[in-house]
């Protein structure tokens, strides 16, 4: 669905024919040849493009100006001059295939007005910037004779400030000389920080292009030139600036740019700036130690959309799909238009492969909704191929290439094509179906009951009595059984499902306890463990609106958190926490010595509790540095007043060591596997002492 070439304004009665979807993709390479290539290059590199695009085994474009009568020749050669109004750049020619049709003759009447539009806009552009040049050292060999010459000089002091302006700068600004002299230049700037120093008086001599604004209000693009002037002591006094407004030229540039790097039809960044940019993306991955990925999208039923109802409401559908990618994405994504109905999508900023799915399916939800174009309901839906960095390539053509077979192998192998994504690693496929296995599961087992939480008792060490316990959520899966958190835990925090599942856990974990509590049991400490996803401002509301729901006290109920969520935004943590304590909730930081905490920061936090992580648990008696790590953890705990508990717990060894090195509380398998709800109240009431 390529737009109609745009009229040229020397010929508002000969417009450019349609052109055809194949042609779309030549446009980009006349561009850059016009903008790269000169003389004998450009005509070879024309010649070519034009047998390319007419299927033509002979044609050449020959330069400079000559009698050419466009149309088929008796000999059977076809003929278009490259003409902008009465200039003339020379003429294109193809002969070698048995006959042209009217489609050809359109095609290679579209190649030569593009070629001329562009060679007019990039003539002009040289000649511009011939021409001020010349004028820019002209008016620096009269740099003391401001008011014999029409153009915009002025000159200013030392310190920026205005000393004289000619009738050229009053033209160009607006301003008039009492309104100008005496002010400082900066009044001219349009968009540089005033608050910096002038880079241009500091360097005076050279010349650079600036935004500046007039007295309208209106901001223009100049050139500007600045020379020192010095008294007759050859000492600085001050400077002389010379501007040229240069803005047609900088419009006829960005005009250049804009046919040769963007997507006409959506505004999208084309196939060679997705390159461009994706390149420089993953340089900087690379650096970093990143990953990065390449999704290749193809629209479903788009082809059979455009030929029934037209190309207009084709043209609407891909721009309003583009939309829908743009905004689903980040700002640092890149998304752009290759042709026809595929897209690409570069991402760059991903710390794990799969997440790169997430992303294609967001993407293939933006599609769901209908869109209402013309009066017509129309849906389509994307298949998308995904081709990864460093794994599949290290550069955009190749993971593109890679990425186009993955989505290829996506739409023939998925029975739902709008749902189908596939990576061009069969192991990462395979990783992704079981990732995506898991997710539907998960999404299933919310809302259907297969969720339960099961508790795992903590007990102080002096004492050895019951003193909490802690909610661990399982999935009681109708096949498999009971799935291990290690396998969707993980999944749900990087999917987002870890809200609602946590949303759950607390739910169940309150409506427990009050069960507990109206038996009477007495009050002991309920830990339930909160994502960073879920530590936001509406978090205190939420427990506080549970906690009435059940009418259960809040010496009941302890929040778990980890290191990672102090990370962020120190004042808007340390609020909701003290919003939380407010309620009567204790707070414990989970896992810890396994983050990157401040101890400054930690030491102003609201933490009721330290648990030292299973990790370093292991090891303890045998290995020195988890038995030192261990101990230094308990020691700082203790200058700050801060209960220790050990996760992990498994021998009587351990137990040891943690008693002498001074920790409260333990938990694990040597005292107790988490149980149902059931069997953990009923080894309460037989077993377990419960420190009231």
């Amino acid at each position: 669905m390529p737009p109609d070439l745009p009229l040229h304004p020397a010929h508002p009665a000969h417009p450019a024919p349609d052109l055809p979807v194949d042609f779309v993709g030549g446009t980009t390479a006349v561009c850059d040849a016009v903008l790269r290539l000169r003389g004998e290059a450009l005509a070879l590199e024309l010649g070519r493009l034009a047998r390319e695009l007419l299927g033509s085994p002979e044609g050449r474009y020959v330069p400079g100006p000559g009698l050419v009568e466009p149309g088929l020749s008796p000999a059977g050669v076809l003929r278009h001059a490259v003409m902008a109004g009465v200039e003339q750049f020379g003429w294109y020619e193809v002969s070698g295939c048995a006959t042209y049709d009217a489609d050809a003759q359109r095609r290679l009447s579209a190649l030569a007005h593009l070629t001329a539009s562009l060679m007019q806009m990039h003539s002009l552009a040289q000649r511009s910037t011939h021409a001020y040049a010349q004028m820019e050292a002209q008016l620096a060999q009269q740099s003391q004779i401001l008011d014999q010459i029409h153009e915009s000089v002025l000159t200013m002091d030392q310190m920026g400030y205005i000393t004289s302006w000619n009738r050229g700068a009053e033209a160009l600004f607006g301003y008039s000389a009492l309104e100008a002299v005496g002010r400082n230049i900066l009044f001219l700037y349009a968009d540089e920080d005033e608050s910096m120093s002038d880079s241009f008086a500091e360097q005076g001599g050279r010349m650079m292009e600036v935004r500046r604004r007039k007295k309208s209000g209106d901001v223009f693009w100049a050139s500007l030139s600045l020379s020192p002037l010095r008294d007759l002591a050859d000492r600085p006094t001050g400077l002389i600036a010379y501007l040229t407004d240069i803005t047609e030229r900088k419009q006829a540039e960005e005009q250049l740019h804009h046919l040769a790097y963007y997507d006409e039809l959506t505004g999208l960044p084309n196939r060679t700036l997705f390159s461009r940019l994706v390149d420089q993306g993953l340089t900087v991955a690379q650096r970093n130690d990143g990953a990065g990925a390449v999704l290749f999208v193809d629209l479903n039923r788009f082809k059979r959309i455009n030929d029934t109802l037209g190309r207009r409401i084709g043209d609407e559908l891909l721009r309003q799909a583009a939309q829908r990618f743009r905004d689903t994405l980040r700002e640092e994504d890149v998304v752009a238009r290759l042709s026809g109905d595929e897209f690409a999508v570069g991402l760059f900023d991903i710390r794990q492969h799969f997440e790169a799915t997430t992303v294609a399916q967001k993407l293939q939800a933006a599609l769901d909704a209908p869109f209402m174009i013309g009066g017509h309901d129309l849906r389509v839906g994307a298949s998308i191929g995904i081709s990864v960095f460093p794994q599949d390539g290290g550069d955009a053509e190749t993971l593109l290439g890679l990425a186009d077979i993955a989505m290829e192998r996506a739409k023939t192998a998925d029975a739902n094509p709008d749902r189908a994504v596939a990576f061009y690693s069969q192991d990462m496929n395979q990783g992704m179906q079981e990732r995506m296995r898991i997710e539907s599961g998960l999404r299933h087992a919310l809302g259907n009951g297969e969720l339960m939480l099961y508790y795992q008792p903590k007990f102080e060490i002096a004492s050895g009595r019951l003193v909490g316990t802690e909610a661990l959520v399982r999935w009681v899966h109708p096949q498999r059984g009971i799935v291990p958190p290690g396998e969707f835990i993980p999944l749900a925090e990087s999917t987002g499902l870890i809200v609602q599942v946590g949303e759950w856990v607390l739910e169940q974990a309150c409506a427990q306890a009050a069960i507990w509590q109206r038996a009477g049991l007495a009050p002991f400490r309920l830990a339930v463990n909160v994502s960073a996803r879920e530590f936001t401002a509406s978090l205190p509301s939420r427990v506080a609106d549970t906690l009435q729901r059940y009418g259960l006290d809040p010496s009941w109920l302890e929040l778990e958190i980890t290191e990672s969520t102090l990370m962020h935004d120190f004042e808007r943590v340390t609020g909701i926490m003290d919003r939380i304590t407010a309620l009567g909730v204790a707070l414990s930081l989970d896992d810890f010595g396994t983050g990157y905490s401040s101890l400054s920061y930690l030491k102003r936090f609201p933490i009721h509790t330290l648990k030292i992580d299973r990790s370093f648990t292991t090891g303890i008696p045998r290995d020195a540095s988890d038995c030192a790590i261990a101990g230094t953890i308990i020691s700082m705990a203790r200058q700050l007043c801060l209960r220790v508990i050990a996760e992990g717990v498994e021998t009587l060894d351990q137990l040891e060591f943690l008693r002498q090195a001074g920790c409260d509380e333990v938990q694990g398998y040597l005292y107790a596997a988490p149980l149902p709800a059931y069997e953990f109240e009923q080894s309460l009431r037989e077993n377990w002492l419960l420190i009231g």
